[in-house]
């Protein structure tokens, strides 16, 4: 019966607790609309991926967050002060990465981690040959940005879901 209710109990929990930091829930209405989300959400989106990867390594993917969110603000530093400056010291590029990453919800989620970094997009994931096609803002060398998002990003990824 719980296991209906619920089905993904971790992304529940995740769901309650990201509600609850950023609606800063003090009263009893704004918890119980958290509540409500942390079941509905879940329940929802099963069929999108109804075979979920398996979080093997919480600790790591705690870990990662943390890496990630420093790396957003450090991005979004370097954006600002390229943009600031002349635009012809940019080096936008279209850079294809490989992926080892063989699952395809990890390689979406590899590629909105890269699209929330500021100063990249990804533009594909290419599930065919298992490619992540990324234009960034400036990268003027492209295979320190490919080293960056393999050993940074689909690393961790491999690591936390062990795959």
């Amino acid at each position: 019966m719980l296991k209906q209710l619920i089905p993904r109990p971790v992304l529940s929990l995740t769901v309650l607790l990201l509600w609850i930091a950023i609606t800063n829930a003090g009263s009893l209405g704004l918890l119980l609309l958290g509540l409500l989300l942390a079941v509905i959400i879940p329940r929802l989106t099963l069929p999108f991926w109804p075979q979920a990867p398996r979080l093997a390594n919480p600790l790591r993917a705690l870990r990662f967050l943390g890496v990630f969110a420093l790396d957003i603000v450090v991005a979004n530093w370097g954006v600002a002060r390229r943009i600031v400056g002349p635009s012809e010291r940019l080096s936008p590029a279209l850079v294809e990465i490989p992926l080892d990453l063989r699952d395809p919800f990890l390689a979406t989620l590899l590629g909105s981690i890269v699209s929330l970094t500021p100063g990249t997009v990804s533009i594909d994931v290419d599930q065919k040959h298992w490619v992540l096609l990324v234009h960034a803002l400036d990268a003027p060398d492209p295979q320190a940005l490919i080293d960056e998002v393999k050993n940074r990003y689909e690393a961790a990824l491999k690591e936390i879901f062990a795959c």
